[in-house]
């Protein structure tokens, strides 16, 4: 009985296997990167929003947040907040658009490092899918859909 249900299991689990192998492997490259470059974008801008009013006139929580919980080493509280801020804005456009895409991953991968080491430790999983976004970002660049290609930015 035991024989029966393994082996039926494997009878479905090989064609699941190899249409889900064949179709995923015929995917561009291009289309994960620009799936890569949205959602990461996505994460970093949504987060950019929170501490702003209006356009970019960052808000008192936001200062308060950096000097209270976030206290991040070797730069002021201030200083930090304008970094972020900006940088949670900037750098989604750059990817999204695909220009100075390995930079701007580049730029949100010390980002992240940054808040994993200093401000939420524990927040490792969530980190990690960041960071893998990322780092295959600024492997391989935003793909033949990014503007870095008709530029020539390498």
């Amino acid at each position: 009985m035991i024989e029966t249900s393994s082996s039926s299991s494997a009878a479905l689990i090989g064609p699941l296997n190899r249409l889900a192998g064949g179709l995923l492997e015929r995917v561009p490259d291009t289309l994960i990167a620009l799936g890569a470059r949205i959602a990461i974008a996505a994460i970093f801008f949504l987060s950019g929003r929170t501490k702003v009013e209006g356009w970019l006139t960052i808000k008192d929580t936001t200062f308060l947040l950096f000097a209270e919980e976030y206290r991040v080493p070797l730069l002021p509280s201030e200083l930090a907040a304008h970094l972020a801020t900006y940088g949670e804005h900037l750098m989604p456009v750059l990817l999204v658009l695909g220009l100075f895409t390995r930079y701007a991953a580049l730029a949100l991968l010390g980002m992240t490092a940054v808040i994993q080491l200093f401000v939420y430790p524990d927040a490792w999983p969530t980190h990690l899918s960041w960071a893998t976004l990322l780092i295959y970002l600024v492997a391989r660049g935003g793909g033949h859909l990014a503007l870095d290609r008709p530029f020539g930015i390498r």
